[in-house]
């Protein structure tokens, strides 16, 4: 098919289409606030882990400045919190 031609895709996966499929039935059913968010459960077990490595790495930067690191360590600490906090805001 080329581009450009027939429907857009609405979803980017099955996985996807299926959590929006539940996330519709349960707001039907009056189980969920409109603005809750369905996962399964391997994706909040991967948002946990983000979640995990970011606080790893903050607490990193916080042993650092204790034991009076120097500004150079200092910006590569800080370069890796921000970029597993990068990493854990994006949802798969």
């Amino acid at each position: 098919m080329s581009a450009g031609v027939g429907r857009r895709r609405r979803y980017c996966a099955q996985a996807c289409r299926q959590r929006a499929y539940e996330h519709r039935h349960a707001l039907e059913r009056g189980q969920l606030p409109p603005d809750a968010w369905v996962l399964s459960g391997a994706e909040r077990d991967d948002l946990a882990d983000r979640l995990f490595a970011v606080r790893c790495a903050a607490e990193d930067v916080a042993t650092a400045v204790a034991e009076g690191a120097d500004a150079e360590e200092l910006q590569a600490l800080s370069d890796r919190v921000v970029e597993a906090a990068r990493t854990a805001e994006r949802l798969r």
